[in-house]
């Protein structure tokens, strides 16, 4: 069976951990996974059973599933200055600690990060080259909160920002556009080019949740990028109708006006409505609908050319059904795989009061965009 998406992944994604927790395998030469640290959101497990799920579901036969090679520094340096790579590398390599908030990492994460950040532009590339029409990069340490010269919110390097520059360098991309449905903020991918008029980014995120108490519906840009940033604050609880109108009447009216040469979603899944860090109400069905819709824009603007990179999710059950059902839209395919979170996701959305509440927060924001 042929494949028809492009996934991207490396076991040793896998391998990022964090200093603390209790190890009894620490001194291992560097040849068996370190232990994840106690008490954090971030760990390989979720991500893992999204890799686990695709190989028992038969998904695994529609994708061409491959590794990438790591960024290079000369990658890195088109977006962080090499003050910042210095540092991350110095303290990986003694171990590990941190240098922004919520941000820890462990001895050999420098290199992990630039693995995450080479997956992501490996399937930026194979979109670009014309090889597959959309791709999915399982990137982890995530990375839309990592600022140019700092990480944050767990993560390290702006995988997003760097994927796009290389492509940019190599293909000459005039226009790219820059998706964010992660629960936070994409406030990294929004420093990176909130002066610039050829990224166009837009975030869809839970009010004053990551960073903390930060909503941006009057970010918009500066300078040359003035109306080139555009956030979506969403109320907490607002579920599967308050993401589908933000499409219907902010994200797909911005898209077309812009018209990218490429999509790139910043896909977290902690919008789900058992995530231990958000409010938002989210199941696997309202993944699967926000990836067709994208889809449907990049048919019409862009020629299919969408790429998907995977940032946060923190419920290790909930996140493999809700990537999965990513991951088969893009496919054009369905398992057998019934997610059983999806009859509770269904009767958790919010009332009608609640509905047109947000619906009427939405429709003055897009007013106030001109849309």
């Amino acid at each position: 069976m042929s494949a028809t998406s492009a996934f991207f992944h490396d076991e040793k994604c896998l391998w990022h951990c964090t200093p603390g927790g209790f190890a009894l395998i620490a001194h291992v030469g560097g040849w068996v996974q370190p232990p994840a640290s106690m008490g954090l959101a971030e760990s390989p497990e979720s991500k893992r059973r999204v890799v686990s799920l695709i190989q028992v579901s038969g998904l695994a036969e529609h994708l061409d599933i491959r590794s990438a090679p790591m960024a290079t520094e000369a990658d890195l340096l088109r977006v962080h200055p090499s003050s910042y790579l210095e540092k991350f590398k110095a303290m990986s390599d003694a171990g590990g600690g941190e240098l922004g908030p919520y941000a820890p990492f462990g001895q050999g994460s420098y290199e992990i990060a630039k693995q995450s950040a080479g997956l992501a532009m490996a399937a930026v590339d194979t979109v670009m080259a014309g090889r597959y029409r959309n791709a999915y990069a399982l990137s982890r340490p995530p990375g839309h909160h990592c600022l140019a010269d700092q990480p944050m919110g767990f993560c390290l390097l702006a995988n997003i920002p760097i994927a796009i520059e290389a492509a940019r360098a190599k293909y000459g991309l005039k226009r790219v556009a820059v998706l964010d449905w992660d629960v936070h903020h994409g406030n990294g991918t929004q420093s990176i080019f909130y002066e610039r008029d050829d990224v166009l980014t837009i975030s869809l995120h839970q009010e004053a949740c990551f960073p903390p108490g930060y909503s941006g519906s009057e970010d918009r840009g500066a300078g040359k990028g003035l109306g080139f940033n555009i956030n979506v604050p969403l109320v907490p609880g607002g579920g599967h109708d308050a993401y589908m109108y933000a499409m219907e009447r902010i994200v797909e009216p911005a898209l077309r006006r812009f018209a990218p040469e490429l999509i790139v979603v910043a896909s977290g899944f902690d919008a789900n409505m058992v995530d231990p860090l958000a409010r938002m109400l989210l199941h696997s069905e309202s993944f699967r609908e926000l990836t067709h819709r994208t889809m449907a824009l990049a048919d019409e603007l862009c020629d299919g050319r969408v790429v998907v990179v995977h940032e946060g999710g923190y419920a290790e059950s909930a996140v493999p059904f809700c990537a999965h059902a990513t991951v088969e839209t893009l496919c054009g395919v369905r398992t057998a795989v019934e997610d059983p979170y999806l009859e509770l996701g269904l009767a958790m959305q919010v009332n009608a009061r609640q509905v047109a509440f947000q619906r009427s927060l939405l429709d003055e924001l897009a007013l106030s965009m001109g849309y």
